[in-house]
């Protein structure tokens, strides 16, 4: 196998982690959409003791959602440094074609550029 189909087995393999992630906070997002009605609906400020009962349970769930969203992240930041690594390596090497530039920015064509 040659370097450059490694290098698309890898971008490939990175696109399909990314798709997968997509999947799992789709799925997240109806979840919490469910938990959201059902809250809003069956629980009151009578379900708690007291005001305090009521804000540890707001701040639990609030702790979860940091956590939830800090792991993502991590795992993202992760997934570009891979691919600011393959393709930085595309660059020095000069054989192959994976296209020309070798930043995040040239992976997805420039998007930035292209949306004015």
């Amino acid at each position: 196998m040659s370097r450059t189909q490694s290098y698309y087995r890898m971008l490939d393999a990175a696109a399909k982690i990314q798709f997968n992630i997509a999947l799992i906070l789709e799925a997240k997002a109806v979840e919490a959409e469910k938990s959201r009605h059902w809250v809003c609906n069956h629980l009151s400020p009578m379900a708690y003791e007291g005001h305090t009962e009521q804000v540890k349970e707001t701040m639990d769930v609030h702790d979860q959602l940091i956590e939830v969203i800090d792991g993502l992240t991590k795992m993202e930041n992760a997934l570009a440094k891979n691919l600011q690594t393959i393709l930085n390596r595309k660059d020095e090497s000069d054989s192959g074609d994976l296209g020309g530039g070798g930043g995040l920015g040239d992976l997805f064509g420039g998007l930035g550029g292209g949306l004015k």
